[in-house]
């Protein structure tokens, strides 16, 4: 099966938890902690959300699958958009969305250096 546009590499797995986890950051955008999937031996991400939180029920309750891409506008083109672009590190380190294919979350993330390793 060939790669979809936009979809470059794997990057991380996204989990929903209610319970605070060590190293949390803060991501004011959509009012979450969230550990860095850079850090766990299987790139899995820990997301707690604030009950105020603006995100969208989808990206509160769904795990995801997250890749990174270098064209994240033609990586959403024709989905589903849950969120849209927007930059969590709020600094300009990476852009990222939302999309669903079907009952899947999808997350597309683009750094601002393509061959970024670290973590926002």
């Amino acid at each position: 099966m060939p790669i979809l546009p936009g979809r470059d590499t794997f990057d991380h797995i996204g989990l929903i938890t209610d319970q605070e986890q060590p190293d949390e950051t803060w991501v004011e955008e959509n009012r979450l902690w969230i550990t860095n999937p850079r850090q766990h031996p299987y790139h899995v991400e820990f997301l707690r959300y604030a009950e105020d939180s603006p995100a969208p029920l989808a990206l509160r309750t769904k795990p995801h699958v997250a890749y990174r891409t270098t064209d994240i506008e033609a990586a959403i083109e024709g989905h589903k958009v849950v969120q849209p672009p927007f930059d969590p590190s709020g600094v300009g380190f990476v852009k990222v969305a939302f999309i669903e294919v079907g009952d899947a979350l999808i997350e597309f993330m683009q750094y601002r250096d393509p061959h970024e390793a670290g973590w926002f």
